[in-house]
């Protein structure tokens, strides 16, 4: 790896402790944060890299968090003082035992750091081969550190958790499972249909005013140069059907936040007693990561629509991915 010379322990970065939603106790992301860059396809991409303490080793599972679209390394590490969900990956895998790569995309139509998914009718995003590069950045990081390739595991918000999905559909043999918040399945898709059964949980808002949860055209106010995705539940469809799932029960969680406008429910689809897909419906929610601890602004709010806070996201991630590489499956 070529490592930009960018190290600091996350407590001095300033990180939360990250308590355990449902159990456990709160740990402090105290291990190391590093920031490194890589060249691919003749770019320089850069990402960060935490490493738990106390490795031993043994060989880690890998989570990938891919960032939303215009969002910077920086903001999704949470550096910077803004609100991040996705910084709190660092005080779980701490706690569980894993590594978090945070890669950065390369900038699109408008500067920022964008990521190469598979909507074919999106003209936004950068044209870079994310795929490979992320592929790379897996080798580049086993490279170094003792990595269980059989628990390779992708989230993203957004447009991340679109790559996510394109990770699922092209690269099956590679990541154990998925996670796409604010994100589903393109409605023109350049990377064709699914066509082997991967773990993949949605997590998806019902208000979302930037991805329709029924469906349609992206942006806020809709902007056709953004794509059009297929609805939430038709993009649960096919991962389901490649596994010959079926669907139990639907949950609903407790309203931790009466104020924060909705709540969740859970849709689980089932192969043998065992979750292979599964869907979080947050009803009332807008274009954001559930929260409890990392709630965004009133400010955010107003363009995004509202953040639920009656779950933890990275938490409830966490448990999916942890479950379907276990012989007892995701909790239920």
């Amino acid at each position: 790896m070529n490592a930009t010379r960018w190290v600091l322990t996350a407590a001095l970065a300033g990180l939360p402790l990250l308590g355990c939603a449902g159990g456990g106790t709160a740990t402090e992301p105290a291990g190391q944060l590093e920031i490194h860059t890589l060249t691919h396809d003749g770019q320089i991409r850069r990402y960060a890299l935490y490493v738990p303490r106390g490795k031993d080793g043994t060989p880690l599972p890998l989570v990938f968090s891919l960032h939303g679209g215009g969002v910077g390394l920086e903001d999704q590490i949470g550096i910077r003082g803004h609100k991040s969900p996705f910084k709190l990956w660092m005080g779980l895998a701490e706690r569980e035992g894993f590594y978090v790569v945070y890669p950065e995309g390369l900038p699109g139509a408008y500067g920022r750091p964008t990521w190469n998914d598979c909507r074919a009718d999106c003209t936004v995003s950068s044209s870079a081969d994310d795929v490979g590069f992320l592929l790379a950045l897996l080798d580049a990081v086993a490279a170094e550190h003792p990595v269980d390739r059989g628990r390779v595991y992708a989230s993203g918000m957004s447009n991340g958790g679109f790559m996510a999905l394109r990770l699922a559909v092209e690269k099956p043999n590679v990541f154990a499972a998925v996670a796409a918040i604010g994100a589903a399945m393109p409605a023109v898709s350049s990377c064709g249909a699914p066509e082997r059964a991967v773990p993949v949980l949605f997590m998806n808002g019902t208000a979302d005013p930037n991805m329709p949860y029924d469906g349609g055209i992206l942006g806020n106010p809709p902007q056709t140069s953004h794509g059009t995705v297929m609805s939430t539940p038709d993009s649960v469809t096919p991962w389901a059907d490649l596994a010959g799932a079926r669907p139990a029960a639907v949950r609903r969680l407790p309203d931790l936040d009466p104020d924060d406008g909705g709540t969740v429910t859970v849709s689980d689809y089932i192969v043998a007693g065992r979750v292979w897909v599964r869907l979080y419906t947050v009803g009332g929610s807008g274009h954001a990561a559930p929260s409890l601890r990392e709630r965004y602004s009133a400010l955010f709010e107003r363009y995004f629509g509202h953040q639920n806070h009656d779950i933890e996201a990275v938490e409830e991630i966490w448990r999916f991915f942890a479950g379907v590489s276990s012989d007892s499956g995701p909790d239920r």
